[in-house]
């Protein structure tokens, strides 16, 4: 049996036993599938960035060699380690040696500062943050440092592209000493984790709004991977564009991992610029995209579209947030490639329109569970499963399913019901072919671009300032962006307030970009219900009168 991990929730022994058996779960760890793939096509290219490319064989190699010099550190099976890099192969490899050693993936976007990076050290108790040293115009140091005073039980700091001075560890330095003996590549194999260890933890804000993380199973996250993958049929002959944050679980899982599973090859992009994805995907004649609606659209709305010769790419996978009809059917007719609507989340739950679908059903539906060994139900307020076609909260349970969030007791007894279905907060119908339909959700998330944003813990930071007695964060919508981040704020008597100065306190308090309203309203009263609660349902009716009226 594995070792214990406090905090960690697994699965069900008869589940779990039902996995195996039933050869749901395979057995293999993250670091197998690189290895598999190395094996089988050491000569093909798995990886290209704007820095160089790298064959399967140079992937592993330089896995191989990052795993031996973590082992020299003292990196034990499942520490955690934060692992925070932009869109470079840098993030390849440092993930599949943290996998190979048996330490636990905690991958965040590269636009998260103190805020978000204070409270997933303290929650997840990482040991170790692989970071850049500067990436555009941003330091890390300054930010490195800051974290550092309040997690003193970060023993490593590895930084990325950078000197680091005498103060950290260089990830190339690393590499370039460690032992590449036989005896240490032996020890490397004897470091293989149990499949059914934690491997990834993969921040998300739940459903109250507070930051968690998830814990994945090589066992129940490769079978995830596995099935989307399968679902749009990616295959060795797929070259894949991630222009999305590869720390994003969209992006890692049904992307990178995706694309190894499958014996491809990933393109990883640092910009979101429509004319810079136009450009690699006619360099690299890449074939498929994993990405937001917001990158979809982007790239059909790009006035230089035709400039560029994009026939090599044949589909898209655009999760994250909702597809509209008439943005798959740009997509369509100003791409040229097909267009799979798909829903997902970093608890596993996963679907996706097919290839053979008509439009009806890519226009109006996600499409159906991309794991057939999932079971996908719909529940009334009391827990009753509804028929087909009627409205209700969304549960899933199954083999590539998370089984808990971690060190979160209480909120896994009010997210699992007794069958231990994940209560996934969205409100959905499933239709007489199995299709999902999404209606709404129940959760205090904003979605913009594809980033869950939790509206909660904004609120946290801006009632903080002197000058504020009540604030709401709702989502204001959005052509582009599908939601932005809309705070109305009532300013205490007598005191005056300003965007500008809200802004600069949440910058103050260590907030990220993403915490930054984009719009604020203040007012003089605040709306509640009978009950005495904020009345957000009739923010979000103001705010969208406000949006039409100067539309």
């Amino acid at each position: 049996m594995p070792d214990f991990l406090e905090g960690f929730v697994s699965h069900r022994k008869e589940d779990a036993d039902t996995y195996i058996e039933r050869r749901w779960w395979a057995g293999l760890t993250i670091g197998d599938i690189l290895d598999k793939a190395a094996d089988i096509y050491p000569d093909h290219e798995a990886l290209v960035d704007a820095s160089g490319r790298l064959t399967y064989s140079q992937l592993r190699d330089k896995a191989n060699r990052l795993a031996v010099g973590m082992m020299r550190l003292g990196i034990e099976p499942q520490e955690r380690v934060l692992l925070q890099l932009p869109n470079w192969h840098e993030f390849a490899y440092a993930f599949f040696a943290l996998q190979k050693i048996g330490a636990i993936t905690v991958p965040l976007i590269d636009r998260y500062r103190q805020y978000e990076i204070n409270h997933l050290l303290k929650l997840t108790g990482a040991t170790a943050w692989i970071v850049p040293e500067r990436h555009r115009k941003l330091d890390y140091l300054p930010l490195i440092e800051d974290v550092l005073r309040e997690n003193p039980q970060v023993r490593h700091v590895i930084l990325v592209r950078g000197e680091g001075g005498q103060k950290f560890l260089n990830l190339e330095t690393l590499m370039d000493g460690a032992d590449w003996s036989q005896d240490q590549l032996h020890h490397l194999s004897e470091r293989r984790p149990n499949p059914m260890q934690v491997a990834h933890m993969g921040p998300t804000g739940g459903t109250t709004g507070l930051p968690k993380v998830v814990p994945r199973t090589h066992n129940d996250l490769l079978c995830n991977v596995e099935y989307a993958a399968l679902a749009w049929e990616l295959g060795h002959h797929d070259i894949c564009l991630l222009a999305g944050p590869v720390g994003h679980d969209l992006t890692l899982t049904k992307g990178l991992c995706g694309v190894i599973f499958t014996y491809g090859k990933c393109v990883l992009l640092d910009t979101t610029e429509p004319e810079a994805i136009c450009r690699t995907i006619e360099r690299e004649k890449v074939t498929s995209a994993v990405w937001v609606p917001t990158l979809a659209s982007r790239l059909a709305h790009f006035e230089r579209l035709k400039d560029y010769d994009l026939t090599s790419l044949k589909k898209m996978h655009c999760g994250g947030g909702a597809s509209t009809p008439e943005l798959i059917q740009e997509v369509i007719e100003k791409v040229g490639c097909h267009y799979f609507n798909a829903y997902g989340g970093t608890e596993g739950q996963s679907t996706m329109t097919r290839i053979t679908d008509d439009l009806q059903t890519t226009y109006h539906t996600v499409g159906r569970p991309t794991c057939p060994y999932d079971t996908y139900k719909v529940v009334d307020a009391d827990g009753k499963k509804l028929p087909v076609n009627t409205p209700g909260e969304l549960l899933v349970k199954g083999p590539g399913v998370f089984s808990g969030y971690y060190r979160a007791p209480e909120e896994n007894e009010k997210l699992f019901d007794r069958d231990r279905f994940f209560r996934t907060g969205d409100i959905a119908k499933i239709d007489d072919r199995g299709n999902i339909v999404l209606t709404g959700r129940m959760k205090e998330m904003i979605n913009r671009g594809g980033e869950s944003i939790s509206a909660t813990d904004i609120e946290r930071l801006i009632i903080h300032h002197r000058d504020v007695e009540m604030v709401a964060v709702i989502p204001m919508p959005d052509p582009v962006m599908g939601e932005r981040v809309c705070a109305y704020v009532k300013p205490k008597a007598r005191r005056t307030l300003t965007f500008e100065g809200v802004v600069s306190f949440l910058k103050g308090q260590g907030a990220s970009v993403l915490q930054l309203p984009e719009r604020v309203e203040f007012i003089d009263s605040m709306p509640l219900t009978q009950s005495g609660k904020i009345d957000k349902r009739a923010l979000v009716e103001d705010i969208a009168m406000k949006v039409r009226v100067k539309d």
